[in-house]
């Protein structure tokens, strides 16, 4: 039998160039509120540290971690019907 390669890139979050969606977010959204309050630099400044403080945070934890911690403290909600609720803390059997 012969070994299968798989490509590499098939589970790959999606990216812009050369980062990754979810490192970009941060600094879009500080460069919006930097555009509307007429402080551009300062909020860019602002965005390209939390986006570095996220990147690192992101790579000392394992993959799928912010959606998790998202959904635990209810900030992602989900609406399929086998879901349970996130602020129950007792199950009943």
């Amino acid at each position: 039998m012969q070994p299968l390669e798989l490509p590499q890139g098939v589970d790959e979050p999606p990216s812009l160039l050369l980062w990754r969606l979810d490192d970009l977010i941060p600094l879009i959204l500080m460069l919006v509120i930097g555009i509307l309050s007429d402080r551009l630099w300062l909020f860019l400044v602002i965005g390209f540290v939390l986006s570095r403080l996220y990147g690192r945070f992101r790579d000392s934890r394992p993959d799928g971690f912010a959606l998790h911690w998202c959904y635990w403290h209810g900030l992602l909600p989900l609406t399929a019907r086998s879901c349970p609720n996130p602020f129950s803390r007792r199950w009943r059997a």
